[in-house]
This record gives C-alpha cells, sequence and structure tokens, in this order.
C-alpha cells in the first residue's frame, strides 16, 4: 500500500498571538559562524541538545570547508514548537565570531529582513562590507566576544560559551539545559576550566540584560516530554543492526564516515563485526563474501566510492547475493565537494553497470526515515537476493533530527532457504520460479553445496556461454522487480486530492516540499506533492495517478543536469505543463 502521511499546520505556524495581541514566537532559526576552533558546532550541538530536552522540536545542520585541518564552520539550529520538516527559508539570529568566515558561506546562509546579527565588536570588517544585504527591521549588534570571554574565563576561546549565554537570555532559551551541556563537555577537564566556561555563560547572561529588547524574536513554547535526537547516519546504522545486519565493511569517506565508526562500536555488542578495508573495492567484495556465507552485510560509501565498487554489483547481481550499499551523496563529480549534499548520483545508482545488472534503489528523505529505509533495504535484499542501493546525502546524514523513539519500530525479513525436501530431491541454487528467487542454502549445508561466481550459469550455477541459458537467466533476475514494485510500493503524498499544481521530488528534497505544500494549503492554494521512496523499479501505476490529479507539474531536484526529471521521461509522458527547478548541491538553506 501507498505510505500517506497526514499532516495539519496553523495559518501561521511560526507564531502564535496572545490575547493583548503580542506576537508570540514558536519558531526560531539561530545560525552561528566563525573559524575552526571558535566552537560553532558545539553552540548549535548545545542549544539543539537543551531545546530537545525541553520537548521542542528541533533539526540541526553544519557546513564546512573541504580542507582537513581548520577552516570556516557554520552550525544552524531551527527550533520549533510545531514539528519541523526544514532546516528552514532565512535565518532569524546570525552570531558571526568573523565576518570574513561568513563571507565564505555566501549563497548559503540567509538572514531574513528583521534579523539579529551579533558579530564580534572587534572585528576589522562591517557586515556591509561582506555582502550582509539587511532590510530596515534588522537589528545589528556588535558585542565583544573575545573581550568578554577573557574577562570571565581567561582565555579567548570561550566566546562561543559567552555567546550562548547572550542567545539564552535574549531569545529565552533552555537556560538550564544549555548549563548543563556546558558541565557534561567541560565536566571531565579541571574544575578550573569547568568553573571559568560556567562564569562565562553568566556574564554572556549578564551582558545580554544590556543590549536592546528583542521583542518578538523571543521563543514562546510550553515544555513537554523529551525528544531523541540524532543524525540520519546514527539512523542509518540502528537501522542496520534492527534489520540484523551482523557484518559491515567499508572505507571512511566523508559524509558517510559516522556509519562505519557507530557500527565499529556498536556492533560487536550483538555479535558482530566490523571491517575498515584498504578501499572500497574490497569493502564491498568483503560484504558479498560474508553475505554468501550467510550473514547480512552491509558497507556505507559516497559517490566516488561507490564508482570503484560498480563491477562487484554486477558480481552481487548476477550471482543472486544479497548486499545493501548505502550512498550518502555529496557534491561532484570527482572528490568534487565533499562537505555539501546534491542529488547527483541518482544515474549511477540506476545504471551503473557494465551488462544487464537489476538493482533496487531506495531513497531516505530524513533521519527516521533512514532507519526504516535502510531496514527495509535489508528485507528487500535478503528476500529477493538482489543489491540494493540506499540513497541518502549529506543533508540528511549529517543533520540531527528530533524524533520519538517509539517509532523507531520496523518488520525484519529473512532470506528464504531451501526446503529439507529440496535438498533431497536435488538442489539447484538457480531454479526458475514464478518470482524469480530461488532458495539460498548456507554453505556447509547438507546436499546444499552449489557451484557461483560471475560467470553466467545454469540452474545448478555451472558456467554456460548458451544464448539461451543467457536469456532465461536475465529473465529470471529481472523477473523479481515486479514483485518487489507492487510489494514495496513506498510514496508519500501531501496536500489535496486533487490539485491545480503537483510537484514531484525525492529524497532530502522532500523536507522543504512538505512544508511549502502545508504552508500553501493552510492559506486556501490547492497543491499538492508526491515523494516515491522506491526509485528503481519506480511505482509507475501511483505517479500516473498522481498526475491524474493535478493541472500543471513542478519537478524538483538538487542535481544540475536535472537527472529526476530525464529519469521520469524514460518510462512517463509527463504533463504538458510541466516545470523543472534544478539547481546544483552545496546549498543547505
Amino acid at each position: 500500500m501507498a505510505t500517506t502521511e497526514a499532516d495539519s499546520v496553523d495559518s501561521d505556524n511560526s507564531s502564535l498571538r496572545s490575547p493583548r495581541g503580542e506576537r508570540r514566537r514558536t519558531d526560531l532559526t539561530l545560525a552561528m559562524v566563525g573559524a575552526g576552533g571558535d566552537g560553532v558546532v558545539t553552540m548549535g550541538e548545545m542549544i539543539a541538545q537543551a531545546a530537545a530536552r525541553e520537548g521542542l522540536h528541533v533539526m540541526k545542520t553544519e557546513a564546512y570547508g573541504p580542507q582537513i585541518r581548520g577552516g570556516e564552520a557554520s552550525c544552524t539550529v531551527r527550533v520549533n514548537a510545531d514539528p519541523v520538516f526544514s532546516p528552514g527559508d532565512t535565518i532569524d539570529v546570525l552570531v558571526a565570531f568573523s565576518l570574513a568566515d561568513f563571507a565564505r558561506f555566501k549563497g548559503e546562509l540567509r538572514p531574513s529582513s528583521d534579523a539579529y546579527v551579533l558579530y564580534e565588536a572587534a572585528d576589522t570588517l562591517l557586515p556591509h562590507e561582506v555582502g550582509l544585504a539587511l532590510g530596515h527591521p534588522a537589528v545589528l549588534l556588535p558585542v565583544p566576544f573575545a573581550a568578554l570571554a577573557r574577562e570571565s574565563a581567561q582565555t579567548p576561546a570561550a566566546k562561543n560559551v559567552v555567546a550562548l549565554g547572550i542567545l539564552t537570555e535574549l531569545f529565552v532559551l533552555p537556560t538550564d539545559g544549555i548549563r548543563k551541556g556546558i558541565e557534561k563537555k567541560f565536566g571531565k577537564k579541571k574544575e578550573s576550566v569547568l568553573a571559568n566556561n560556567l562564569r562565562a555563560f553568566e556574564l554572556g547572561i549578564q551582558h545580554a540584560k544590556t543590549l536592546p529588547n528583542v521583542g518578538s524574536m523571543r521563543l514562546h513554547y510550553v515544555p513537554g516530554p523529551k525528544r531523541l535526537m540524532m543524525s540520519g547516519n546514527e539512523a542509518t546504522a540502528m537501522g542496520a543492526l534492527h534489520a540484523g545486519c551482523r557484518f559491515f565493511a567499508g572505507y571512511p569517506i566523508t559524509p558517510s564516515t559516522e556509519i562505519l565508526q557507530l557500527l565499529a562500536e556498536w556492533m560487536p555488542e550483538v555479535g558482530g563485526t566490523v571491517i575498515q578495508t584498504e578501499d572500497e573495492l574490497a569493502a564491498i567484495g568483503a560484504v558479498i563474501g560474508a553475505s554468501f556465507a550467510g550473514v547480512k552485510a552491509m558497507t556505507a560509501t559516497s559517490g566516488p566510492g561507490l564508482s570503484l565498487m560498480t563491477e562487484m554489483l554486477g558480481l552481487s547481481s548476477i550471482a543472486e547475493v544479497p548486499a545493501v550499499i548505502v550512498n550518502v551523496q555529496r557534491g561532484g563529480p570527482s572528490t568534487g565537494i565533499p562537505t555539501k549534499s546534491e542529488q547527483s548520483d541518482l544515474w549511477q545508482s540506476l545504471y551503473g553497470s557494465h551488462g544487464d545488472a537489476p538493482r533496487v534503489v531506495l531513497a531516505c528523505s530524513d533521519v527516521e526515515d533512514s532507519f526504516h529505509t535502510t531496514v527495509d533495504a535489508f528485507n528487500i535484499a535478503e528476500e529477493y537476493q538482489i543489491p540494493v542501493i540506499v540513497l541518502s546525502d549529506q543533508l540528511i546524514a549529517q543533520r540531527k533530527e528530533t524524533l520519538a523513539i517509539e517509532t523507531l519500530v520496523h518488520e525484519v525479513k529473512e532470506r528464504i532457504l531451501p526446503s529439507p525436501e529440496q535438498l533431497i530431491a536435488g538442489y539447484q541454487r538457480y531454479a526458475e520460479t514464478a518470482s524469480g528467487v530461488s532458495p539460498m542454502a548456507r554453505p556447509g549445508t547438507k546436499n546444499g553445496t552449489y557451484q557461483t561466481n560471475g560467470l553466467e550459469h545454469d540452474a545448478e550455477g555451472r558456467p554456460s556461454a548458451m544464448y539461451l541459458t543467457h536469456e532465461q537467466m536475465n529473465e529470471k533476475r529481472y523477473r523479481k522487480l515486479r514483485p518487489i514494485r507492487d510489494q514495496y510500493r513506498f510514496v508519500r503524498h501531501y496536500g489535496p486530492a486533487k490539485a491545480d499544481v503537483g510537484i514531484l521530488c525525492w529524497g532530502s528534497s522532500k523536507g522543504p516540499v512538505k512544508e511549502a505544500v502545508l504552508r500553501a494549503n493552510a492559506a486556501g492554494v490547492a497543491v499538492a506533492a508526491f515523494v516515491p521512496q522506491l526509485l528503481y523499479p519506480f511505482p509507475k501505476q501511483e505517479l500516473e495517478a498522481f498526475l491524474a490529479t493535478v493541472k500543471e507539474l513542478i519537478v524538483i531536484e538538487l542535481s544540475y543536469s536535472g537527472q529526476f526529471y530525464k529519469y521520469l521521461r524514460t518510462f512517463l509522458d509527463l504533463p504538458a505543463r510541466t516545470r523543472l527547478y534544478k539547481r546544483s548541491g552545496g546549498k543547505n538553506l
């Protein structure tokens, strides 16, 4: 069945009004920018964790330059009393320890027209000199962050903690939660270090009281139950463990490395094995070998690594050995932009192979979805003995979101083993079946010995170069795709049953599109969205049904060449009134 998420929003979900008519903000987006060592990511993490403990909905994203040592960094945290689906359109509050560093994120971080900008008072640059174009309602606040840090903690390095104090007081962030975060962060260091940072936090609070009243920027919320917060890579790792994965092989590559790191820590706790291989070729080879031996196995990589895995994907396909490959996309081609998100590995995932090599391609769309998509990938791989590629991207994998822990439940399926009767009757590993799936014996099974390799083969696995055998086996392997498409109809639909405008997107584009659709619907505009999770085999019937309900269509994607749009056109005629909105990756907001 198609998956449909039902959502509703107020006509203005970013604010409420008190009985006296005062605007009360329930949605606040903060961004911190600085150089390596300024602690902007630590600031964002403390704000996000404190808000999650207060029961607020949080989304935290980070951005870095591609350099390995040091460099500029930014962290954006969106805090809301209601669920959030995207990092937000604009920034309400900006903290810039260095305006020159902010300039390096030009085009990525966009303050709102009434934003509050807190910048280092001793900075040699001024906001307008770095292209920080703000409207008349905006407020520029020069703050002596470094001087306040030296005064309270005897080191300018504590300026991020001073800034936390200022933000906490000005915008009504969870004071006790952030204070506890500071205690946790510095609690294992010398007592003087913790004491100095707590003084820096308190001085920040006191300094904020001397600044202009921020009025409607102050956050209003009612504390609720604590929320779990995790990243997409963490959710993927948890999904793998939940699915029964007990072998992982991988090579570190941004932005997927956290999956390897997390499973290296967690997998031994459940009796599994993690191997860091010398390269991606060895990683997928080890995964196929472990899976052949009867163990659920996975690897994770990014675009350049998937390129190296292409030949082995064909081995998994022709030998019908289950394999799960998570591709956390980044800007490409070649080394590209390792630290930024993009949706440009679609064609490689769909078609990257020599010969006819069927595979399944899934796309997760948010952090919680990363857990469920990973479990589904194992279910499909094991049940249908086929390689499954899960497409994530940097924006999902390395951002953190709040979610309810009770949602992390998912049915787990196992591979089909031969029955005793099949083994006794004369086991044929690649026997013809209606579904295309032949029972797969584990090595060492009595009467279950069979031959397999990368050569074309007959029903018993013996190599064969006969045309009829090749045609028969190709048809058998592709026959699996129809039941997969019919069984796993992963489709999300937002908006009314009939709409003036329909939107098609996939992956991390879902969040902004979903929020836009909900806002449009709340304003009385008939807009609907169709978001497939199963990209190959594609749910064509569901999409055709959706197209019949809209007057015009918009396709949205983060691919300069329009890969998703061109893929759609390979198997259906899009409406005459179809517009494509595409752009390169590298921008989170």
